[in-house]
């Protein structure tokens, strides 16, 4: 497909609208108001090059923070985000199959900057698994892109039904079920169903602080922090684990495994109150006593450019 209409997607440029009010920095550490200025600065300074770089390419294209995306994004044919994980991540939730995905990580975490500054505060800048480019290599990557002479990736993403209708939103990271106060118990059950309508015969009942699913993408994230195995990034299963069970007995070894695309994992929700968190607290959708919820793979895939698929471009040159 060629590539000639672009959407520019950008992390918000006011990073910390809390470092001043009224003048006044309510950061006291030099330290971390220095830190935090120097994130604002190099993020700016990313898009200012995109936008330079991009401007020399044949190509039409025009800029939009993520915090004014609130439309499915159509009559593009690449969407390059600028920020991190997180504003791909919030990219995915506008973005069908027929529209490819370039990430650029625009403040990639300084290895010396951590080590210097670890007994003070966590250094950490931007993630950036999906992201396939920085300024570094921006317009190696994107002439690649233009030139066809790399294709993206196909990344699974989750589907989920509640009470059998299919919710607007899929999850390219993870989906996590819980009670919405994260002190409180949530009671349900689960099974593997086959697609073709066998299932599997044990039905496994949870006490516990919820369920999360995951993508292979996904795979690096909460799951991961949780104890949970990392997956190849095409694969197409789903992992799941329940959090923290409640006295589980012997049915613990059931309670963390993965499913294949021609299954679901099908939930009966048994608390009087919950909430289906996808990608995160910012798209949720309520469940309560007595909802069945199914999830499974069968979610349009995301068509990312992943850093992997250049490596193999330049290993022929």
């Amino acid at each position: 497909m060629a590539i000639r209409k672009l959407l520019l997607l950008l992390k918000p440029v006011d990073l910390y609208p809390f470092l001043e009010t009224d003048g006044v920095s309510l950061i006291k550490n030099h330290q971390v108001l220095q830190y935090l200025e120097s994130r604002c600065k190099v993020h700016r300074d990313a898009i200012t090059f995109c936008q330079e770089i991009l401007n020399k390419k044949p190509v039409e294209w025009k800029p939009i923070s993520r915090n004014d995306l609130s439309h499915p994004i159509r009559d593009v044919d690449m969407v390059i985000t600028v920020g991190g994980d997180g504003t791909l991540l919030h990219a995915s939730h506008f973005i069908d199959d027929s529209v490819h995905v370039l990430g650029v990580n625009s403040d990639p975490t300084q290895a010396h900057e951590v080590e210097e500054l670890s007994d003070q505060f966590d250094a950490s800048r931007s993630t950036g698994h999906l992201c396939a480019a920085t300024v570094d290599n921006f317009e190696q990557v994107l002439d690649d892109i233009l030139f066809g002479r790399v294709v993206p990736s196909k990344v699974s993403r989750i589907s989920v039904k509640l009470n059998s209708e299919p919710l607007l939103s899929h999850a390219l990271n993870d989906i996590l079920i819980s009670h919405p106060c994260p002190a409180a118990v949530s009671k349900f059950s689960f099974k593997i169903k086959n697609k073709d309508g066998d299932t599997n015969p044990k039905t496994v009942n949870c006490r516990s602080s919820g369920l999360r699913v995951c993508t292979a993408a996904g795979s690096t994230a909460a799951m991961l922090s949780a104890g949970g195995f990392l997956m190849p990034m095409l694969s197409r299963d789903l992992q799941f684990m329940v959090r923290e069970p409640i006295s589980p007995g012997p049915t613990l070894s059931q309670m963390h495994s993965a499913f294949k695309p021609d299954q679901s994992l099908d939930v009966n929700w048994y608390s009087d109150h919950g909430t289906i968190y996808i990608d995160g607290c910012q798209v949720n959708y309520n469940v309560q006593l007595g909802d069945t919820i199914e999830i499974s793979s069968d979610a349009p895939v995301l068509n990312v450019f992943l850093s992997q698929g250049f490596t193999q471009i330049r290993s022929r040159y």
